[in-house]
């Protein structure tokens, strides 16, 4: 079965880029997709030293990323770009976690402007050899378009749920073998 994960660099209780995740990994397991949720604010990551190989959960968490057909990246933005505790889990990653995996990006702002993180993500996934999908998701205001849990913009649903199906079928098409199982569980 194909095998999507969803990092959230979000720490906020209550997370627009989160909320926007779930929905993303709900389309993705209506597509017929094994889904997971990496939420970097519930797990014990150190900041990242490249003189040691193993910090805190590193190996298991990396080890969840390379195991993906696909990952789903959420940020908030931050000074125009992604967060810094998103950053600090990428520092982690390697081409081993990306090569031949199949990439979406969520950027969600309180303003109006994300397309720097986009941009930013979009191009230090391509360094470890992503192969980021052309759809990705910003969202404007992110306070505007969710009230409570549940997001008021369906164009913004329409967005994400677009981008779930990308990404599962470029996932897919990387990895026929996924794929197969998939058919064959049906």
């Amino acid at each position: 079965m194909t095998r999507i994960v969803a990092i959230c660099g979000s720490r906020r209780e209550g997370s627009y880029t989160r909320k926007s995740l779930e929905i993303v990994l709900d389309a993705a397991r209506d597509a017929g997709a094994e889904t997971t949720m990496l939420d970097l604010g519930d797990v014990d990551l150190p900041l990242f030293h490249p003189d040691k190989d193993e910090q805190g959960e590193s190996e298991r968490l990396t080890r969840l990323v390379r195991k993906a057909d696909g990952v789903i990246i959420g940020s908030p933005v931050y000074h125009g770009s992604y967060s810094s505790t998103f950053r600090n889990f990428h520092d982690y990653c390697s081409k081993d976690e990306y090569e031949e995996t199949a990439v979406g990006l969520v950027a969600t702002a309180g303003g109006g402007s994300y397309g720097g993180a986009l941009e930013h993500m979009r191009s230090t996934i391509r360094g470890v050899h992503g192969h980021v999908v052309p759809e990705q998701v910003g969202v404007r205001g992110a306070y505007n378009v969710y009230e409570d849990d549940e997001l008021t913009d369906e164009d913004v649903r329409r967005r994400l749920v677009s981008l779930a199906e990308s990404v599962v079928a470029e996932a897919r098409r990387l990895h026929p073998e996924t794929a197969q199982t998939a058919r064959a569980d049906d």
